[in-house]
């Protein structure tokens, strides 16, 4: 790659290497474009270490809200609280976090396949790590205004505040690009009443710190069989019951081992923020239905998105897309109050008429942005 096609993310982590050589990258991953680097002479606490330098990628679609300004500030806060956090280092004022060197759980044991118990221990001690953690006893900086920040405990007030996001930022903000597809799936302002009527009345429940996205791709398994939790980049405060709900939905567990963990939780949990897990039982349905009708949104935009011009073509990726769209619906149903699920066919039809009607000579449409 010549210095003129590189992008400013690689010519800094050559920068910070010192040699282009070294550079290993850009790794897989949605928010940022990462490089992995070695520093001669800068190892972390486990000894000799690479480092991922990034930068944000532009033009970005989020779909969560973000609690913390610094995911590296929040990293250098939960060292010796959390285990298996990355390191952070400064160099020049930039932050790097150590690049923990293994495989990810996904690659190990992909989604619906059981997680071996030793893993599964240490999954749900660090359950019992983040309930330990709370707002008093974690003093970094935040990016929401105080205002929107619920009181400790008020955790319709908390999911409210999901609800909106997803409301505001991921339905409405998207209207105008996406209205016609959203229409043809049949979903309209009047599915976020419903979503609200499904989750409101939760137990209340004392607040701790939550990664928020505890999925297979976020958890690194090294040499030793030691489990290490990165991309905190979604953490937030919250509800301790909403860290279960979303782990589950993105884990995929078998049905056997989606109880084991759930009963695992709750015993981590209220060994250190005791009524923790008040109510689980009955509000857990609750929580992993706003995470399927929050995926439905997503996934219509990201498959729209990824398909572009393809979708006018009926021999392109159009039916698997449909197909995964068409079961992300079935399964927000009931929290989306859906009364009735377009079949793939369908939806595959509308995919290919919302491309031909925001495709200009040939091109694929820009990818909206969504201001975080």
């Amino acid at each position: 790659m010549s210095p003129e096609s590189a992008s400013p993310a690689r010519l800094r982590a050559v920068e910070v290497s010192g040699d282009a050589s070294t550079v290993e990258g850009p790794l897989r991953g949605y928010h940022h474009e990462t490089y992995v680097v070695p520093l001669p002479g800068v190892d972390g606490a486990a000894g000799a270490a690479r480092w991922k330098c990034r930068e944000p990628r532009g033009n970005l679609l989020w779909f969560d809200r973000r609690c913390f300004r610094s995911e590296e500030e929040l990293l250098r806060a939960l060292r010796g609280r959390i285990t298996g956090v990355p390191d952070v280092f400064e160099i020049d004022g930039l932050p790097l976090q150590r690049f923990v060197e293994g495989q990810t759980l996904g690659t190990l044991h992909g989604a619906g396949r059981a997680v071996p118990d030793g893993l599964v221990r240490q999954i749900v001690r660090l359950f019992g790590e983040t309930a330990a953690v709370t707002s008093r006893t974690l003093t970094v900086d935040r990016r929401c205004r105080p205002e929107d920040r619920p009181a400790d405990g008020d955790t319709d007030g908390f999911v409210e505040r999901l609800v909106r996001f997803t409301e505001r930022r991921v339905y409405a903000h998207n209207l105008g690009e996406f209205g016609s597809l959203f229409a043809a799936l049949g979903l309209d302002d009047d599915a976020f009443g419903r979503l609200r009527k499904h989750v409101r009345g939760l137990r209340e429940r004392p607040f701790c710190l939550l990664h928020a996205d505890l999925h297979r791709e976020n958890l690194i398994v090294d040499a030793d069989r030691r489990l290490w939790t990165i991309d905190w980049e979604l953490a937030m405060v919250g509800d301790p019951l909403y860290e279960l709900a979303t782990h589950l939905h993105l884990m995929r567990y078998p049905s056997w081992q989606r109880r084991q963990v759930a009963e695992g939780w709750r015993r981590a949990v209220e060994a250190v923020r005791p009524g923790g897990s008040r109510g689980w039982r009955q509000d857990l349905g609750r929580l992993v239905g706003y995470k399927r009708a929050q995926s439905v949104f997503t996934d219509v935009v990201r498959e729209a998105v990824s398909l572009g011009r393809d979708a006018r073509s009926p021999r392109s990726r159009v039916l698997p897309a449909a197909v995964r769209l068409h079961g992300v619906l079935a399964d927000a149903a009931v929290p989306l109050g859906l009364d009735s699920v377009p079949g793939p066919a369908e939806i595959g039809a509308a995919l290919a008429r919302w491309s031909r009607a925001h495709t200009d000579d040939g091109q694929p449409p820009d990818r909206p942005r969504l201001a975080p």
